[in-house]
């Protein structure tokens, strides 16, 4: 066994990019009507707000200084530091010279906008997500291929979103990324079935990293007396309809699609085993799969908080991956994840290897 989670480099399967007016340089002539504009209050100028036709399409991570995250990183004993051009890749060289600082061969981005609802226009989620994604593709070709990312998709334009299928998968993308719930609708409705069909056909996989999509749901689990972080806003919803995948008919029509499920933890997996075992049986489908993780093509990211080894014995070790959450700086954030997984006692350096390269590899088709 080599090193671990050097065979090849270390992924880093969660990490982000902040979007910044630059994101939106390379929408097309005749969608520039559609640019957002960033606004903040003098008063608080680091919180700002995308605006578009006079109205918030989504809040803009705060720009943290430096001083700040050193500071944060003391508080929360995980490291959170990293300079705002790095975050907003508007220096990828300095992004790719702390990767190989934090020991990172590849990182997987996601979007940050997209974690609500941003708009019910589809001429809008078309020309947004087209320039997010053609974003994404240049910084790739800046980045040597080691920046991989997770193609945002205009769902209320199927055709258009198809179309972004192809473009991302010859522009370097590793993933088609999905919200838990899209405009009222399950993950499992077969609306985005033309998607997951271009996805399986181009050997791409599909991602849900926690969002929500649904501006009702949203409304009931994002209250104003929630004081849990987006818990039951943007994670509930991602774990729930993990569930609601592996019981639809998603599986059957789509064979070897690959699902990953980012920044969500991992302890509930052993939850989601034992529901889909009990639900199989009291719907007269017989047995459920041993493994099911593994029969239904699912990975999780997992922290370093997490009780890994209980995760390992009821899911196995062949879908967890890990990320850093890189560019942002909340609950999941931990630039050095990577670094204390490595030296987690009770897990088996060929698991550790497995969650570190193999598994990310696989998922992504690195």
């Amino acid at each position: 066994m080599a090193t671990v989670g050097t065979k090849l480099g270390v992924i880093d399967a969660d990490a982000h990019v902040i979007e910044s007016e630059h994101t939106w340089d390379y929408l097309l002539p005749h969608e520039e009507k559609f640019r957002p504009k960033l606004f903040a209050s003098s008063e608080n100028p680091d919180h700002a707000y995308w605006i578009l036709g006079g109205k918030i399409i989504g809040h803009r991570n705060p720009a943290a200084s430096e001083e700040d995250l050193i500071r944060m990183s003391a508080e929360t004993g995980r490291n959170l530091v990293s300079t705002r051009s790095s975050r907003e890749l508007e220096d990828v060289q300095e992004r790719l010279r702390h990767m190989d600082e934090l020991g990172i061969a590849t990182q997987v981005l996601h979007n940050t906008l997209w974690i609500q609802p941003v708009t019910t226009d589809a001429a809008v989620d078309v020309a947004l997500c087209g320039s997010w994604n053609r974003w994404m593709a240049d910084v790739w070709q800046q980045a040597g291929g080691r920046l991989r990312w997770c193609a945002v998709m205009p769902t209320l334009d199927m055709e258009a979103a198809v179309e972004q299928v192809r473009f991302a998968k010859v522009h370097g993308a590793a993933a088609i990324a999905m919200r838990p719930l899209e405009s009222g609708l399950s993950i499992a409705d077969s609306h985005f079935y033309p998607i997951y069909e271009e996805a399986e056909r181009l050997n791409m996989a599909m991602v849900i990293h926690i969002s929500n999509g649904s501006r009702e749901a949203l409304q009931i689990l994002g209250s104003s007396f929630d004081r849990a972080g987006g818990f039951a806003a943007f994670r509930i919803p991602t774990v729930m309809e993990t569930l609601v995948l592996m019981m639809s008919e998603v599986p059957e029509r789509f064979p070897s699609l690959r699902w990953g499920i980012i920044e969500a933890s991992a302890n509930w997996v052993p939850w989601i085993v034992r529901e889909v075992h009990e639900r199989y049986l009291a719907r007269g489908r017989g047995p459920a799969p041993e493994n099911i993780l593994k029969h239904f093509k699912v990975y999780v990211t997992c922290e370093t908080t997490d009780d890994i080894e209980f995760v390992i014995k009821h899911g196995g070790d062949e879908n967890l991956l890990i990320g850093t959450d890189y560019g942002h700086a909340d609950l999941s954030t931990a630039l050095d994840a990577i670094e204390k997984f490595k030296e987690l006692p009770g897990i088996s350096d060929a698991s550790k290897s497995r969650i570190l390269y193999d598994n990310p590899t696989r998922l992504y088709d690195l």
